[in-house]
């Protein structure tokens, strides 16, 4: 069970720079089908002092980048099953993480379309080891400086597969975003930040809604139907909200 309140582009881990300034131990997903080409990256970075993941299928990828905390991601365009453009704006719309694209494709369509989806850096193939080496190196510096200033960062709620975005007061299931009326976010929201404590209707009809409706505390019972429908596998038996029978709802970590 997890239960993590972070903040979105924070220097978890501390990490110790090297002389140079440069994260040393970042960790590195690459994405690429052709596992020559990937390992050989990998042996570069790692020589760098990187430490290097390997997926050689899209889906795959995407669903280690979503779930997994990486400090930056090299990914090849052509990839089986999901390519390398949708694992960019997949990425992109939840994390601010560095992401250089690499392929074969020289058009300058491929280029603009992959920046344009949030890519830091884009790689023609073939490509020295050392350059992109090179490359990282100077983009988990900026990013660095970027994550260092005081730009608003953003509050997050994550408890296991579930991301509550609270700046943005967006929710995602399993990385995919779901939609949430303004009271529904708000419920939602209160009972994550308060886990295993049980609260009535009355006393959520009263946090959440205050004064601002008339009505009585079947609407709490409407709204964490349709929260169950969102976040639930099975609404049958809920795995997050929890029914204290005779008193109120739970929210279980």
């Amino acid at each position: 069970m997890i239960f993590r309140l972070s903040v979105k582009g924070k220097d978890r881990n501390k990490k110790e720079r090297d002389k140079k300034g440069i994260v040393s131990m970042s960790k590195i997903l690459i994405v690429e089908d052709e596992i020559s080409i990937a390992e050989l990256e990998k042996d570069y970075l790692e020589l760098s002092g990187f430490e290097v993941e390997i997926e050689t299928t899209g889906d795959r990828g995407l669903e280690r980048a979503i779930r997994e905390e990486f400090d930056l991601f090299i990914l090849d365009l052509m990839l089986p099953n999901v390519d390398g453009f949708e694992i960019c704006r997949r990425v992109r719309e939840m994390k601010n993480t560095p992401i250089l694209l690499v392929s074969a494709k020289k058009d300058d369509i491929d280029k603009i379309r992959g920046l344009g989806l949030g890519a830091d850096d884009y790689m023609t193939k073939p490509f020295s080891p050392s350059e992109l080496v090179a490359r990282v190196k100077a983009h988990l510096a900026r990013y660095e400086r970027l994550i260092g200033s005081n730009v608003q960062e953003n509050e997050i709620i994550e408890i296991r597969g579930i991301k509550i975005d609270k700046t943005a007061r967006r929710v995602y299931v399993n990385g995919e975003e779901k939609s949430f009326t303004t009271k529904e976010f708000d419920l939602l929201t209160f009972l994550a930040q308060n886990p295993n404590h049980v609260f009535t209707k009355e006393e959520l009809f009263n946090k959440i809604w205050d004064m601002e409706s008339i009505g009585d505390i079947a609407t709490v019972t409407v709204h964490i139907k349709k929260i169950r429908e969102k976040i639930e596998f099975d609404t049958a038996k809920p795995q997050y909200i929890e029914t204290i029978w005779g008193v109120g709802y739970r929210f279980k970590v």
